[in-house]
């Protein structure tokens, strides 16, 4: 039980720093719908996702790697100091590359004077990442929590000055991104003094190497889901220009409502996979948290399913009013990510780094073959079907693969229900066809009917930790 506790409880800490950074960017969304046209909007978009693909590259993969190995070293504070200093270290040396890429992005085209912003995204962001996700690993949910709604906090305040008082447009949209960053990190540094961590008696030339040779690897991991979550953007962009992949890029964000809720279980979960999933115990551990995540997951997609059309009108201005035709199938797109996401927990507890290797290169390149021969026939509809058949190709075969190492049930027959579910009630209503509505309710109820075992079994392990930690409390 006490698992199942510290899962709960880091969950909940979780949420609510990321619940609430997070509710307040989606209430901010007419504000970045009215400054930016959907043109400009493409162009902040492809910045900020630009900056995504250098981020592991020039910190060769260390923002991954300090959390495993921050988890690792708790309990030896020596070895803990060096963590933080070799990965710090490496994220200095990639810093000071990350300007020589200007004169490379600018011959892209992509980003219209805009270049220079990218490397002062990608290195602000590789240190408040470091020294976060090494609180994070450190155990200390609640500080990593509250980091995350001081950022959020101090983006939006920004947001604000730059665009609605300086009319700064795309250059005020990303910079609010990098001096929030720069000031956490700063934060973070005095808060935990950090600082004291970084001499040279704690670069260990071996732990290096260790480090290393697990963060590498996920270098091209994570290139290859950039691929596969963007790519098709800069695709869409070519074929049909930047209104219609502001359009796109727009739509993605209610599936990032699922990814939110995914994510923040997601940051907690690892943590607990790694601490507390050995032995029988931890497989069965493993089965009962999956079933319950795989339940939740799709019903909230359903969920998002039945009311897009109600998001974009409400969040949306008018210029963007086709975006919710978009959004049924990135919505299911993100539930097979959230999927493959927790598989990927396994290779984490395990240390497979070369496993997440392969598979999401199977996924990048699955992707761009469907990109190519789907955005030419299907413009932008045609990038989402094919960010939904990635993920579930990728889902499979990491299904199958993980089993070599955590013998935990991955129930197929209501995974397979589940999905048969949202196909048609992404199919009535993009087709809107009649009654569409009542399909949605409907579909909604039948995931609920299907999952709820599940369902009550993870209402029941809440309830249960809230309780014990209620009565702790007053004993």
């Amino acid at each position: 039980m006490d698992k199942y506790k510290k899962l709960v409880s880091n969950t909940a800490i979780l949420s609510v720093g990321t619940l609430a950074s997070k509710v307040l960017v989606y209430l901010l969304l007419p504000l970045y719908t009215n400054c930016l046209s959907p043109n400009e909007y493409s162009t902040a978009d492809l910045i900020s996702q630009t900056a995504n693909l250098l981020l592991p590259i020039l910190a060769a993969g260390m923002v991954d790697g300090i959390f495993r190995f921050a988890i690792d070293s708790s309990d030896n504070p020596a070895e803990h100091k060096k963590v933080f200093c070799i990965s710090t270290f490496i994220i200095i040396l990639g810093s000071l590359v990350a300007f020589a890429t200007i004169p490379l992005l600018d011959m892209s085209g992509f980003f219209e004077g805009y270049s220079w912003l990218i490397p002062l995204y990608v290195i602000a962001s590789n240190f408040h990442c470091s020294a976060a996700h090494f609180l994070r690993g450190s155990g200390k949910t609640k500080l990593f929590s509250l980091q995350g709604i001081i950022s959020t906090a101090i983006t939006i305040i920004l947001n604000v000055i730059f665009l609605v008082v300086f009319d700064m447009g795309v250059a005020g949209y990303v910079l609010s991104v990098i001096i929030a960053d720069a000031l956490m990190t700063v934060f973070l540094y005095i808060k935990e003094k950090l600082w004291r961590y970084l001499t040279p008696h704690n670069f260990e030339g071996t732990l290096a190497e260790k480090m290393l040779k697990y963060s590498i690897p996920m270098i091209p991991t994570t290139i290859f889901w950039w691929i596969t979550n963007v790519a098709d953007r800069y695709m869409i962009r070519y074929f049909d220009g930047g209104h219609i992949n502001g359009l796109y890029a727009v739509a993605f964000k209610v599936p990032t409502l699922l990814i939110l809720v995914s994510g923040i279980f997601s940051e907690a979960w690892q943590y607990s996979a790694v601490t507390d999933g050995d032995g029988e115990d931890g497989q069965r551990f493993f089965s009962k948290v999956f079933d319950s995540f795989q339940s939740v997951i799709f019903l909230v997609s359903s969920g998002l399913i039945l009311f897009a059309k109600l998001f974009t009108k409400i969040l949306l201005a008018d210029t963007y009013a086709e975006a919710w035709k978009y959004m049924p199938i990135l919505i299911a797109a993100t539930v097979f990510s959230s999927l493959v996401t927790f598989m990927s927990s396994v290779y984490v507890k395990h240390k497979k780094s070369m496993n997440s290797f392969i598979t999401a290169m199977i996924g990048a390149i699955s992707n761009i073959a469907l990109n190519l021969l789907l955005i030419p026939k299907f413009s932008a509809q045609g990038a989402a079907i094919a960010t939904l058949a990635c993920y579930v190709i990728v889902y499979v075969i990491r299904a199958i693969d993980t089993q070599r190492y955590e013998k935990f049930s991955t129930k197929p027959l209501t995974m397979l229900l589940n999905s048969l579910v949202i196909a048609f009630q992404c199919v009535t209503m993009l087709l809107e066809v009649r009654y569409w509505i009542l399909c949605g309710i409907a579909s909604v109820i039948l995931l609920a009917l299907v999952n709820g075992q599940a369902l009550i079994s993870s209402a029941k392990k809440v309830f249960e930790s809230v309780f014990s930690r209620f009565v702790k409390k007053k004993s």
